[in-house]
């Protein structure tokens, strides 16, 4: 295996980034996630043009798609043969003070990557009692500022969750703590809409365009009365929910769901950077 910092190749033990990096202090960076299939990264260009936007949100400059792409490669060619592997791409606004002010040394970019183990056919989620802000300044970003998420899965899983799922300010469902969630009422396909404050996923965008559905608000209350949900990402694609708290879904997959995971499955197979 090998770490890319900055351009260059490492072994695992001689990669370093600074200690003064704001990514580390401040938690000021973005970052993305990306599935790859024996060593076949899938839908990387969505992916980084994603990491392009949410650095933009954050002020940062442009990051070099054309170095991230080239550095995935080299990265995924080091690494044993997996059969599934998550990549991730971290890019943050480089050294700086100790303090909020931004330094002047220039950003700092890392690849690495690692096996992923398949996730359980079915979830269990729990709704946790903290809301997304989605008026906030990182409403929508995928920084590494992810205190949060880590909170909410630890309290899931105490709870004997595989998924947190958070409400927003407007007591609506928003998303989980890495993943974005679909329901079925009565009869129809919805997620909450990027308004929610939920991240505009790329398995929930090409749901989205490989199967429909529509972008609508749901009342977190009412989350527990859907006949059929599931949660979308990079490394689970679409799962089904069982459960949500104590309340067991009456199928899981459910036809709706089921017809999801065949088209996603069949649609991904097609083409690796759709």
């Amino acid at each position: 295996m090998k770490v890319w910092v900055n351009g260059k190749l490492h072994d695992p033990e001689d990669a370093r980034v600074s200690v003064w990096d704001h990514g580390m202090l401040v938690g000021d960076g973005v970052f993305e996630t990306v599935k790859a299939v024996h060593g076949e990264p899938f839908a990387l260009s969505r992916h980084l043009r994603r990491l392009a936007r949410s650095a933009a949100g954050l002020g940062l400059p442009e990051p070099d798609a054309e170095a991230l792409r080239a550095g995935v490669a080299e990265v995924l060619a080091a690494a044993p043969d997996w059969p599934l592997a998550r990549i991730r791409i971290t890019y943050t606004s480089g050294p700086g003070p100790l303090g909020s002010d931004r330094g002047a040394e220039g950003t700092t970019a890392t690849i690495i990557a690692a096996e992923q183990k398949p996730f359980p056919p079915t979830a269990k989620v729990c709704v946790v009692p903290w809301r997304r802000n989605e008026h906030g300044a990182l409403a929508g970003l995928k920084t590494v500022s992810y205190a949060d998420n880590v909170i909410a899965l630890a309290y899931a899983k105490k709870r004997g969750g595989g998924e947190a799922i958070f409400g927003n300010l407007a007591g609506d469902l928003c998303e989980g703590t890495g993943s974005n969630v679909f329901v079925v009422r009565d009869g129809r396909l919805i997620t909450p809409p990027l308004s929610s404050g939920c991240l505009a996923g790329v398995t929930r965008e090409l749901v989205l365009e490989w199967c429909g559905g529509e972008e609508e608000n749901l009342p977190l209350s009412e989350f527990t009365s859907v006949s059929e949900a599931f949660l979308t990402s990079t490394t689970r694609d679409v799962q089904p929910i069982a459960a949500i708290d104590d309340v067991v879904l009456p199928a899981a997959p459910g036809p709706v769901t089921a017809k999801v995971m065949q088209t996603f499955a069949a649609r991904a197979a097609e083409h690796s950077d759709p």
